[in-house]
């Protein structure tokens, strides 16, 4: 069982080399208010006067005091090799040092304190840690922390008290932590700032262990005797009364030694009964006892807490690299590794397949059938034509001749225009592709080489080279996509295979009109004897040019007074917008718009196939086959090797971080492992 609080003192060290706050080691805090004999009671269980003394807020930073027992005959030898000492203690911050003189320690623990916390009232909560070997104390270690205040004097900071209360309760709430709580005599326990705290973090009073001092300061006609029996507040790891030496005392130069004389027999005079459960020897040994089963009981959980950490840096440290040694073979594994993933990002043979969304070779497969395949199903073939558009495209491509058939030309003229809107949506899905591609850059940043984390320069200049190849390849792309529309305005075919029962159903339409018309002629006068006004159609003014003149010389502004007559009424006819369709107009709309319905859709078939394999040939496949000799060509050169794998600063100190925890990891691991199993009971 002795053995344990070593064990713990040699585990603290470890990990304070490391500054880690991560393993919650067993150890004793000392809370109270400010000058309620906290740092009194330390020097007691020391035996030496050795921590810095005065009135107001005098611990202003944490001190970890780790006591060692020597035995008396083990004298030790300072590093100069000048006096031998049984006393001796070490500081962490000042590594070998060994300090014989107490006046000494007193100074350097003020001088440290100023370093960092200034000279001011401030406080920090950085620690010292101090070491005392010794044959008069007993293994121990505990935090001496600064006292509770509630009012900030002199140049401290208006939350002194807050700042304070958060130092210490970051200490005691430790579960590991047994929690000392120092309360003077001569105050009232029920008003005890130190039970308060302890009692916030430890309920059930499981690790608070209670110390009454300045018991030779009470009232006159006043005794301790129901505190220190527990019944003003029961603390369940016990209460002890400590009387410590008075200012006076300690200005006279009065030793530790007469002062803890003093103490038995003033108990021993005024608390008979509970003179050998208290006092500071006592305080000593109980400490000792529950320090060690209470390490006791924490070991196993702390021994898990290692072993699974240590995994956990380990493989931390691993993700973070080796140093280089062999830059050229580095760059070039980079390299090769980020094009391979890049290819099977593309291809969907990624080690690291995203599960959030869909990306890579998946998304550009989604943008080709679903986003562009829906785009073009989503044009109306005849979007953006009415029927007067058509009739008047009919019209425009008669010339001055009045027409018997419907002309082609016309035809021609509106389909054209309406595959010209399928340019758009097929742009639009080659820039789709391009941003994807360039997605897929990020993504094989963040999940695939994690190594190119490490090389900042190198990360920025890959990305760079695979951008500018992508900004390459994005206008003959879209050059491509230019010419397959451009192809398909060339030339109409009207002897396409699918357009073939179209033709045949504009053929019917000429023949039944060619009959009709016929009909009309045999029914009516020759044409040479016929008068000026033509069929009923062109008589209502609603079937041909001279109809709408007809109309056009009755309106207002156009009688015989008035200055607007003749050729200038011609120029201003306008085609009529809301009327009503001749019998043949609107049978001539309808074989003009079946006819561009069926040409539209069998072009926007071909569309629909041949824009994805442009972009894939153009864009996709040529990135794939040309990018790694396109990094290995910009970046694989001598210059540069030196400035790409410069590793950020930051990955740097994090590996030296990992590597120097996981190193102390395996010290603790170690040095628990020293236990034999018969020292845990």
């Amino acid at each position: 069982m002795e053995a344990l609080i070593p064990v713990i003192n040699k585990l603290q060290d470890v990990f304070n080399t490391v500054g880690a706050d991560i393993i919650q080691l067993p150890q004793i805090a000392v809370v109270g208010t400010q000058s309620s004999g906290k740092s009194s009671v330390l020097e007691s269980l020391v035996g030496r006067d050795l921590l810095p003394r005065g009135t107001g807020i005098v611990t202003r930073r944490p001190l970890i005091l780790q006591l060692v027992h020597v035995d008396p005959g083990d004298a030790r030898k300072s590093d100069d090799g000048g006096r031998q000492g049984e006393e001796w203690g070490k500081f962490l911050h000042t590594k070998n040092k060994i300090y014989t003189d107490f006046d000494e320690i007193r100074q350097e623990i003020e001088t440290e304190t100023e370093r960092v916390s200034g000279n001011n009232k401030g406080i920090s909560d950085e620690p010292i840690h101090l070491k005392i070997f010794s044959p008069h104390v007993v293994n121990l270690t505990l935090v001496d922390l600064p006292g509770i205040t509630k009012v900030p004097v002199g140049d401290q900071p208006k939350d002194i008290e807050i700042q304070i209360r958060d130092l210490i309760l970051k200490h005691i709430s430790n579960p590991n932590c047994i929690i000392l709580a120092v309360t003077a005599a001569n105050t009232d326990m029920a008003t005890s700032e130190a039970l308060k705290v302890a009692r916030e973090v430890d309920p059930d009073g499981r690790r608070t262990l209670a110390v009454v001092t300045k018991l030779d300061l009470m009232d006159a006609g006043t005794d301790a005797m129901d505190v220190l029996m527990g019944r003003v507040i029961p603390v369940k790891l016990g209460l002890i009364g400590v009387v410590n030496r008075s200012q006076l005392d300690i200005n006279n130069k009065k030793s530790v030694a007469d002062a803890i004389r003093d103490e038995h027999a003033f108990l021993q005079k005024k608390y008979p009964s509970l003179a050998n459960r208290n006092g500071t020897k006592y305080l000593a040994k109980t400490l000792n006892r529950l320090l060690m089963h209470h390490i006791r009981d924490c070991l196993p959980e702390l021994k898990t807490r290692i072993n699974v950490l240590a995994a956990q840096y380990q493989s931390l440290l691993s993700s973070y690299g080796e140093p280089v040694e062999d830059q050229s073979a580095t760059l070039l594994q980079l390299i090769t590794k980020f094009a391979t993933e890049y290819c099977n990002t593309i291809e969907g043979t990624a080690k690291y397949i995203e599960t959030a969304e869909l990306c890579g070779g998946a998304r550009i497969c989604y943008i080709f059938h679903e986003t562009f395949g829906r785009t073009l199903e989503s044009v109306d073939p005849l979007g953006g034509l009415s029927t007067i558009d058509i009739l008047t495209a009919i019209r425009n491509a008669t010339g001055p001749r009045p027409s018997l058939f419907v002309p082609e030309v016309s035809f021609e003229l509106l389909v054209k225009k309406q595959v010209k809107r399928l340019e758009e949506p097929s742009l639009r899905c080659v820039e789709l592709v391009h941003e994807e591609m360039q997605r897929i850059i990020q993504h094989c940043s963040n999940y695939s080489t994690q190594e190119l984390q490490r090389f900042p320069k190198l990360h920025e200049a890959i990305v760079e080279v695979v951008t500018s190849l992508l900004r390459k390849r994005l206008p003959i792309t879209n050059e491509m996509v230019h010419n397959l529309i451009a192809i398909e305005l060339a030339y109409i075919n009207t002897k396409h295979p699918d357009f073939a029962d179209a033709c045949g159903v504009m053929n019917n339409n000429i023949e039944e009109h060619r009959r009709n018309r016929m009909r009309e002629l045999s029914a009516g006068v020759p044409r040479d004897k016929a008068p000026a006004a033509g069929p009923q159609g062109e008589q209502d003014g609603t079937g041909s040019w001279r109809g709408m003149l007809k109309k056009g010389e009755d309106a207002p502004g156009s009688g015989p007074g008035s200055p607007l007559k003749g050729a200038v009424n011609l120029l201003d006819v306008p085609v009529p917008v809301a009327r009503k369709l001749s019998s043949r107009e609107q049978r001539d709309c309808e074989v003009i718009e079946r006819l561009i319905k069926s040409y539209f859709l069998i072009v926007r078939k071909n569309v629909q196939d041949s824009v994805p394999k442009a972009v894939m040939h153009f864009l996709v496949n040529h990135v794939k086959d040309s990018l790694q000799s396109e990094l290995v060509g910009q970046l694989y050169k001598s210059g540069l090797l030196n400035d790409l794998l410069t590793e950020s600063e930051d990955m740097a100190q994090r590996r030296k971080e990992a590597a120097d925890m996981l190193q102390a990891l395996q010290k603790a691991s170690q040095v628990i492992a020293e236990i034999r199993e018969t020292h845990l009971w």
